[in-house]
């Protein structure tokens, strides 16, 4: 046993210093990524994108553009829940036209998503918007592209060229065999040249598979061959819960490995839920700049209070605190709670009707049970770090 594990180790550090051919990829380069990478930096309107500025979480709207007051309303709620920049449909030229008043009133960056025709990009670059989103490619000749570039130029914004499996090329897909990671960041990289042959360098890219192992292959190897900043997501994720869990994988990942400039979470849900699942992504893999990060024993035999319920109001009530930074704890045992929570900033555990609050696994109050989350709630509101 002691040779296998000898011989399993050896391989391990043979693979970690392979080099990859093909720019292929295996768990162990996935080993490798550590540091956070520091990447060239955009300004869209007042948010900061790569450069070592914080991530910046986006969502799309869902609404019918062209109906500006639906559009707008629905941007502002993306704004409450924390959202930092948002992007919207352009169809058509009424939609377009309607970017007008979308961007004259929407409290965050106005993005345009536009497809083939670059007259839509034009037009929304007239309109106000604060970034296109467009493959270059995509939308003809070179003196469209050249057009589009001017337009972007005279106003200072930036372009997102925008990869998905579904959207690769067919010669780069027949070089490759399929929309690999591979393909996708080929693609990605040929739409980029397009526009530095523009003379154009005000780049962010993004390159989303709905498969978790693919996009996370594409990005790393996106982040190895260019500096420019990259928006991260899983394209087509699903529903509420199962694209939660593949973004979180997905997007989580790459940030705990140090790639990802500005994430957006794909549901197919109310876009709301897409910027408090971002935020959540931001908490758990340490990259949040804010907000409660709230922790929770999964509860036992020894737990005497409905400690599901409290865990999920403590959850609730703390979502949209803004302006902290900090770790709560809800435990359901006063034997090891306090211990076990010793990191946490502030925590409850439970006990027999009653529960005590603590700070940094130091009892400070105990109080009936009833009372358990207004007396937390309080001490948050209370605590100014340390």
């Amino acid at each position: 046993m002691e040779n296998e594990c000898a011989a399993h180790s050896a391989v391990i550090k043979s693979s970690r210093k392979a080099r990859y051919h093909n720019s292929s990829f295996s768990i162990f380069h996935l080993l490798e990524v550590r540091a956070i990478k520091i990447t060239k930096q955009i300004k869209i309107r007042d948010v900061l994108v790569g450069g070592g500025a914080p991530i910046a979480v986006q969502s799309m709207t869902n609404t019918d553009t062209r109906d500006a007051k639906a559009t707008l309303a629905q941007i502002r709620a993306l704004a409450d829940a924390g959202c930092d920049i948002v992007r919207c449909a352009v169809p058509d030229m009424q939609a377009a036209e309607a970017l007008r008043e979308i961007c004259a009133g929407s409290p965050l960056p106005v993005v345009a998503d536009i497809h083939f025709d670059y007259r839509l990009a034009l037009a929304a670059i007239e309109s106000g918007v604060d970034k296109i989103r467009l493959n270059p490619g995509n939308i003809g000749g070179a003196d469209r592209v050249q057009a589009v570039v001017k337009a972007a130029k005279a106003r200072h914004l930036p372009i997102r060229i925008g990869v998905n499996y579904g959207s690769v090329e067919k010669h780069i897909l027949e070089k490759f065999g399929g929309p690999t990671p591979e393909a996708m960041v080929e693609s990605a990289l040929y739409h980029v040249g397009l526009l530095n042959d523009c003379d154009f360098d005000d780049i962010c890219i993004s390159i989303k598979s709905s498969s978790v192992p693919n996009t996370m292959q594409a990005y790393l190897l996106a982040s190895e061959k260019t500096d420019y900043p990259l928006h991260l997501g899983v394209t087509e994720a699903g529903t509420e819960y199962m694209g939660t869990i593949k973004s979180a994988a997905g997007i989580g990942g790459l940030l705990a490995l140090g790639v990802g400039d500005t994430i957006r979470v794909s549901l197919t849900d109310d876009p709301v839920k897409e910027v408090y699942a971002a935020k959540a992504i931001l908490k758990a893999v340490g990259r949040a700049e804010e907000g409660i990060n709230v922790v929770s024993c999964p509860t036992c035999g020894r737990t005497r209070i409905n400690l599901i319920d409290i865990a999920k109001e403590v959850e609730q009530r703390c979502q949209s605190i803004r302006g902290k930074k900090m770790k709560v704890a809800v435990m359901g045992c006063v034997v090891n709670g306090p211990g076990e929570a010793r990191e946490a900033d502030l925590g409850i555990a439970g006990g027999d009707g009653v529960g005590l609050i603590f700070r940094r696994g130091e009892i400070i109050k105990k109080v009936p049970q009833e009372q358990l989350v207004d007396a937390l709630m309080d001490e948050i509101a209370q605590y100014e770090g340390e």
